[in-house]
C-alpha cells in the first residue's frame, strides 16, 4: 500500500454505509492505563474524525471487577453502561457479547492468551505494549489475524508526541541524515511498583514493560532500510524486591542497528521504577540522537511548563506535568475534554478498525483491511523488531539471575534468528526462524 491510500481515507470524515453506527467496543483489564487513554475517547467520540460512527464502551473483562464497578458506579442514570465479567470465565462472557472490536490492557505476561481468543472470535484487537513476549507468540497472533482477516494492532503512543513526530519528518526529509548512536531514558516513579502494578511485577522487569515505546521509536523513526544486529542488557535489584531475586529495579538495554552501508548505529536505552515519588515530574523521559550532521536533544520535562500550587504540588500533582500526553482541559467554547498523544493513538485505531468494517461497500473490506494493515507504525506484523529485542532482554536477564554475565544475543546470524551467547562459548538458539 502506498501513501495515498492512507490518504484517500484519513484525517477526512468516513462516508459509512450506515447513517448512524455504533461501533462496540470491548475492553480485557481496567487499570491505570484504561482510565487515563480509553475512558476519554468512549466519553468524547464526536470529536473524533469517525464521522457519523460512535465508539461505545460495551463490556469489561477484569480479574476482580473492584476497578470497573467503582467506574460503573460513577456513571450518572442516563449514561450508557457496560457489562462488566470478573472472574475465571471473564474474558469467555466477554466474547459472547457483540462487539466489533477489543482491547487488550492486562499486564504484559497476560496479552498473549487474551489477543488469541479476541482474533480467534473475529474482532480487531488493540494490544497494550509491548504486543507479546516472544517471537513464537507473534508468528502464531499473525497467522490467526490473516485466518480470521481481522487487525490486530499496538499501542506505540510515543510516535504520536509532536515532538516525534517532527523527528521522523526531518530523518524522512533528509535533513538529519544517517544516525549513529542515541540514548533514551524513561524512569517512573516507585509507586508504579509498590503501588499501580504490584500484584503482577514479580520477576518482571522495567524494560521490557516500558523500554519498548523507544524500540519502537528508533526501529520506526530510522528504518527500515537496516538490520537489527544485536542485544544486549544489565540491571539492578534489591529495592523492589530481593537482591538475589527475579524482580528488576532498573535495566539498561543495548541494541544494534547495522546500516545497508554496513555501518552500526548503537542505542542504550535506560529505564526504571524506582525514581522518588515527590519527583517534579510523573516519569523523567530524554532522548539523544546522534547524526553525520546533527543532533536531536529531547527533554519532556523541559520542554513543557512548571506550576507550584502550596500544598500540593509534587506530591497530588506533579510540577512539570506532561500536557502532551493526557490533558483535561476546558475548550474556549466551554466544554470539558481530555486530548494528548496518549488519547490519540488509542483512537486511531478505532478510526481503522471503524474504517475496515464500515468504510465502503462489503465487497472492498479486504482492500480497506490491507490498506489498514500497512501502517506499520502500529501493525502486529511490523513489530518483530521490537518483540524480538523484548524476548532478548528478557532471556540475558534471566541468564543474570543464573550467575551469567555479559550474555550477548545475535539476530539473524547463521545459526538463528535470534542466538544467545554466553561468556563461556554455549550458545541457546532462541528462535531458529528469520526475525
Amino acid at each position: 500500500m502506498t501513501s495515498d491510500d492512507l490518504l484517500a481515507w484519513y484525517p477526512k470524515p468516513m462516508n459509512f454505509t450506515s447513517p448512524a453506527l455504533r461501533y462496540r467496543v470491548g475492553l480485557v483489564g481496567f487499570g491505570m492505563i484504561v482510565e487515563e487513554t480509553y475512558l476519554p475517547i468512549f466519553a468524547s467520540q464526536r470529536h473524533s474524525k469517525l464521522g457519523n460512527v460512535v465508539v461505545t464502551l460495551e463490556a469489561v473483562a477484569s480479574r476482580t471487577g473492584a476497578r470497573f464497578a467503582k467506574y460503573a458506579a460513577s456513571l450518572d442514570a442516563i449514561a450508557h453502561r457496560p457489562a462488566g465479567f470478573h472472574g475465571d470465565r471473564a474474558l469467555d462472557r466477554l466474547l459472547e457479547t457483540d462487539l466489533h472490536a477489543v482491547a487488550v490492557a492486562t499486564p504484559d505476561d497476560r496479552h498473549f492468551e487474551a489477543a488469541l481468543a479476541v482474533i480467534r472470535s473475529g474482532r480487531h484487537v488493540l494490544i497494550e505494549k509491548p504486543s507479546v513476549l516472544s517471537l513464537d507468540q507473534l508468528d502464531q497472533l499473525c497467522t490467526a489475524a490473516d485466518e480470521h482477516q481481522v487487525l490486530a494492532k499496538v499501542v506505540y503512543h510515543k510516535l504520536f508526541d509532536p515532538d516525534h513526530k517532527r523527528l521522523r519528518t526531518l530523518v524522512s526529509d533528509g535533513v538529519l541524515s544517517h544516525v549513529n548512536s542515541g540514548y533514551c531514558t524513561l524512569l517512573e516513579p516507585r509507586s508504579i511498583s509498590a503501588d499501580q502494578f504490584s500484584e503482577w511485577i514479580t520477576g518482571r522487569n522495567p524494560a521490557t514493560y516500558v523500554a519498548v515505546h523507544y524500540h519502537k521509536l528508533i526501529d520506526f523513526t530510522f528504518g527500515p532500510r537496516w538490520k537489527l544486529t544485536r542485544i544486549m542488557a544489565e540491571g539492578q535489584r534489591g529495592v523492589v524486591g530481593p537482591v538475589d531475586g527475579n524482580t528488576w529495579d532498573a535495566v539498561m538495554v543495548r541494541i544494534v542497528y547495522t546500516h545497508p552501508d554496513h555501518r552500526e548505529a548503537t542505542f542504550d536505552i535506560h529505564t526504571n521504577w524506582v525514581n522518588p515519588n515527590n519527583f517534579p515530574g510523573y516519569v523523567e523521559q530524554e532522548v539523544q540522537f546522534r547524526f553525520d550532521n546533527g543532533l536531536w536533544l529531547g527533554h519532556q520535562r523541559k520542554r513543557g511548563v512548571e506550576v507550584t500550587v502550596e500544598g500540593r504540588t509534587p506530591e497530588e500533582f506533579k510540577t512539570t506535568p506532561n500536557h502532551h500526553y493526557n490533558a483535561e482541559v476546558i475548550e474556549p467554547w466551554g466544554e470539558r475534554t481530555r486530548r494528548g498523544y496518549g488519547i490519540e493513538a488509542v483512537r486511531r485505531f478505532f478510526e481503522e478498525a471503524a474504517h475496515v468494517d464500515f468504510g465502503g461497500p462489503p465487497e472492498d473490506r479486504p482492500h480497506r483491511l490491507a490498506t489498514m494493515r500497512s501502517c506499520a507504525y502500529n501493525d502486529l506484523a511490523a513489530d518483530r523488531n521490537v518483540v524480538a529485542i523484548v524476548q532478548a532482554v528478557e532471556a540475558i536477564l534471566t541468564e543474570r539471575t543464573r550467575g551469567q554475565c555479559g550474555t550477548c544475543v545475535e539476530v539473524n546470524s547463521a545459526l538463528g534468528g535470534l542466538v544467545l551467547r554466553r561468556l563461556d562459548g554455549s550458545i541457546d538458539v532462541m528462535y531458529p526462524g528469520t526475525v
